[in-house]
């Protein structure tokens, strides 16, 4: 009865492994956290003795010198008070998207 067994249960062994996709024991690349704490820990280590940008960690001397995440989908938007916005691009015309946030800043929009 054992001998009948051994070979059943090595059986199954091989069939989990071909669906679950694991070949050769190699692992699987594993999702990030759901939390903050890998985005804390590069805060934290990054050095700067200026400013930092918070989504890029780019040190710059000021913070609407800070550089979008993703420039080729976001248009930077600098506000006068310093501060600055990365908002996705429109696909309308040069200079749109600023027009748009400062009419929506006026409550026009």
């Amino acid at each position: 009865m054992l001998l009948l067994i051994l070979p059943a249960s090595a059986q199954f062994q091989f069939f989990e492994q071909m669906f679950n996709g694991q070949q050769g024991g190699q692992q699987q690349p594993q999702n990030m956290g759901s939390d903050s704490a890998w985005y804390q820990q590069q805060y934290e280590n990054a050095h700067c003795d200026k400013y930092l940008c918070p989504h890029t960690l780019s040190c710059v001397h000021f913070p609407h010198h800070c550089p979008c995440a993703f420039p080729a989908v976001e248009d930077k938007v600098e506000f006068g008070d310093g501060s600055m916005a990365c908002v996705s691009k429109g696909g309308w015309a040069e200079g749109e998207t600023a027009r748009k946030i400062e009419l929506a800043r006026k409550g026009l929009l």
